[in-house]
């Protein structure tokens, strides 16, 4: 079967368009809003790095106009989204539910996530939280007092909590303070859930239609990303559903990708001109740094785990992404008690600094607002093309002019 070209151009608005970053409010807006997108995107990434807002809300804000955390925080209660493991920790959709029971079944069954089992441990926590209701990890003393020596150092009891949360005896029904708070799972499902567990063919149909739903197109090796050993079985899968019709094939670049049928139709979504969206290292779009870099020509790393000598843009730089190329990134620091956003290097990777600034300044102003800021300074600005000094400056001094 051969596959239809696709110019580098439209595979990068597939994935926009796939993605809900093409143009504003793509899912809708409020709790619709939320919800859609986590429908669409199949999981948004939680992470514990909070120098600017937690990934979590940062991707929902890019695709939802107006967000706050208590949208999410509401579907949590509602019980419509729920949290668990995706190829990390992840707030997900509850339609997609006994999709994780999949995981659930073969760490039950003795695959080792990070820890091992304690029977006895495990049977006293539950018995708790089945007396007194949902309880948090500190709500556990450590045997004799004794503190942590450190994060690796877990207490006995918050291993065992997050293996019965991995196994789905338990499940985080919130947060407080960023700690889960954990309750039955009896108890936290919505009435009349699917708690079915899918088959081996099911599972990996439902991984490869989700990642092509969410990214517009992938290939095995993308759709299988961080799950071992699974990529062998899943791209024999995704021939079969090749060979059925389910799938079409595109070439781009001379690189193979599967996609949904009919999925070229998203091309004639136009991309909002002049939009800049600010995004977390973790947002959906960027996970993939290989892809990234295959089609948007978009070399990343985020640097907060390289040591500081060798970080060249910064501890947590954000790519910039500008229509449908990336233009830049903004390593950034809120400081809450003064409400001060420090962009600590904003580089530019564009040619059109000028224009590009002038679409940059309403996206910078609503991140601002995002993270609860009243106003900015810059400490370094740099472009690699050769700039006057008062292009830059003035550059600047718009941007410290943003306040709220």
């Amino acid at each position: 079967m051969l596959a239809d070209n696709i110019s580098v151009q439209d595979a990068r608005k597939l994935v926009l368009v796939s993605q809900g970053l093409h143009k504003t409010n793509a899912f809708g807006v409020g709790l619709k809003g939320v919800l859609n997108s986590l429908q669409q995107l199949s999981y948004i990434q939680i992470d514990t790095i909070s120098v600017v807002e937690r990934a979590h809300h940062h991707s929902l804000w890019n695709r939802v106009n107006n967000y706050s955390a208590d949208l999410l925080e509401q579907l949590v209660a509602q019980k419509q989204v729920f949290e668990y493991w995706s190829h990390a920790a992840a707030y997900l959709p509850m339609g997609d539910y006994r999709y994780s029971l999949y995981r659930k079944q073969a760490i039950a069954g003795g695959e080792i996530h990070w820890h091992h089992k304690d029977p006895k441990l495990s049977q006293q926590i539950i018995e708790r939280i089945r007396q007194e209701g949902p309880l948090q990890s500190k709500d556990f003393e450590r045997p004799g007092g004794a503190k942590a020596a450190g994060w690796w150092d877990w207490k006995p009891a918050k291993k065992a909590l997050e293996q019965l949360f991995m196994e789905g005896e338990l499940m985080a029904v919130k947060r407080q303070g960023f700690q889960k708070v954990y309750d039955l799972t009896e108890r936290a499902l919505p009435a009349g859930i699917d708690t079915s567990v899918p088959s081996e063919q099911e599972f990996y149909r439902y991984l490869i239609t989700r990642c092509l739903k969410a990214n517009g197109l992938a290939n095995a090796g993308e759709i299988a990303y961080l799950r071992k050993g699974i990529k062998r079985k899943l791209e024999l899968v995704c021939l079969e559903m090749l060979e059925n019709g389910e799938l079409q094939q595109l070439e781009c670049q001379g690189q193979l990708y599967y996609a949904l049928p009919y999925s070229q139709n998203l091309l004639k979504q136009p991309i909002k001109g002049g939009q800049v969206k600010i995004l977390s290292p973790f947002d959906n779009l960027l996970i993939q740094r290989k892809r990234m870099q295959l089609l948007f020509d978009f070399d990343y790393q985020i640097e907060c785990y390289v040591p500081e000598p060798k970080r060249q843009y910064g501890y947590f730089s954000l790519p910039l992404l500008w229509g449908s190329s990336f233009a830049g990134r903004m390593d950034a620091k809120i400081e809450r008690k003064t409400g001060m956003l420090r962009i600590q290097h904003l580089h530019l990777e564009t040619a059109k600094v000028e224009h590009f600034i002038q679409d940059f300044l309403p996206a910078l102003r609503e991140f601002l607002l995002l993270n609860k800021g009243s106003h900015i300074s810059i400490n370094r600005l740099s472009a690699p093309h050769a700039l006057a000094d008062k292009i830059l400056k003035a550059c600047r001094q718009l941007i410290e002019n943003i306040a709220v």
